[in-house]
């Protein structure tokens, strides 16, 4: 394990950088957090909100500013901005003005912090994070995608929720796109070492039988759209999700962890960037695991590739 300061920065200060700031600080991830953002008062404000907390924190520093010189020596980036997307904009016209965001910042973040880890997380990440990739010249482990660490931690929520369990008891990841394309890999999900297939439900609980399951993976697609009608975006749980993946790679832990990364012969698999589960480490994200599928699963991970794959190429990547 890796010893000494660590430095996180988090590029975006908007509620998802902000957030994922503050959940960085309160778990303890990192000794140094950083933020960067273009509007100088508002990263200020921040700034000084969440250093009036630091008493009630693990020791830690916060410093931010709109000289990208603050992410200087970063060990992790996570980039939250994006491009806001505008009455009559449809998703893909979103994803073109993200990745010219992109193509400006990524030079000078690699300037000044050339060996962090970066990890996108701003949407539509499979797609940002390949094009990121192809601007940057990275070595594919130093750049992933939060990808599916979220919706994946929906899933067991909604699991958990269902079959009256501790939701730590879960274990289910949601693969492929972060969106609608994505699929949960129920065949290797199991509760408590139980795996759901052979899951008989407690008394005065209902089955987990193959309608609650078709429900459950809808409901995970559509919470986030629940969410931002409700309050306009979603922020608590992708910052605690971002800051979980800042601290696996902060801490080398190798970590499984579905993050978006460029796939080469996943099941046949190359050249696009897609969640599946993934050892994350101090190095990024190295090993990609073959964890088993049903045909179903393997024709919807196809599917969800052939998605991201045709939205990437629209834009030149």
């Amino acid at each position: 394990m890796r010893t000494g300061t660590t430095k996180l920065a988090i590029v975006g200060a908007g509620a998802v950088g902000s957030t994922m700031a503050y959940a960085a600080l309160m778990r303890g991830a990192a000794r140094n957090v950083a933020l960067l953002d273009i509007d100088r008062k508002k990263v200020d404000a921040e700034v000084l909100d969440l250093r009036h907390g630091l008493e009630f924190m693990p020791q830690a520093s916060v410093e931010g500013s709109d000289d990208v010189a603050v992410c200087a020596d970063a060990d992790v980036v996570m980039v939250t901005a994006g491009a806001k997307q505008r009455p009559g904009q449809s998703r893909l016209d979103l994803a073109e003005a993200t990745i010219g965001l992109m193509q400006k910042i990524l030079p000078g973040l690699l300037e000044v912090a050339p060996n962090a880890v970066y990890v996108m997380v701003t949407n539509p990440v499979d797609i940002v994070t390949y094009a990121s990739l192809k601007i940057s010249g990275l070595p594919p482990h130093q750049m992933m995608g939060s990808g599916t660490v979220l919706d994946s931690s929906r899933l067991r929520h909604l699991v958990a929720q269902r079959c009256g369990v501790a939701v730590q008891n879960v274990h289910a990841y949601i693969a492929g796109e972060h969106g609608d394309s994505e699929i949960p890999l129920w065949s290797s999900a199991t509760i408590g070492g139980v795996p759901l297939s052979e899951w008989n439900p407690l008394p005065g609980r209902l089955p987990l039988d193959a309608e609650a399951r078709d429900v459950i993976a809808r409901d995970v697609v559509r919470s986030a759209y629940t969410i931002i009608e409700g309050k306009g975006a979603t922020n608590y749980a992708i910052g605690l999700a971002g800051s979980r993946i800042a601290e696996a790679i902060l801490g080398d832990e190798d970590r499984v962890m579905p993050v978006s990364t460029l796939l080469d012969d996943f099941y046949g698999i190359d050249d696009v960037c897609l969640s599946v589960p993934s050892l994350v480490g101090r190095q990024g994200s190295i090993e990609r695991f073959e964890v088993p599928l049903s045909d179903s699963e393997y024709d919807g991970l196809k599917t969800s590739a052939e998605t991201v794959r045709a939205a990437a190429r629209r834009f030149g990547y």
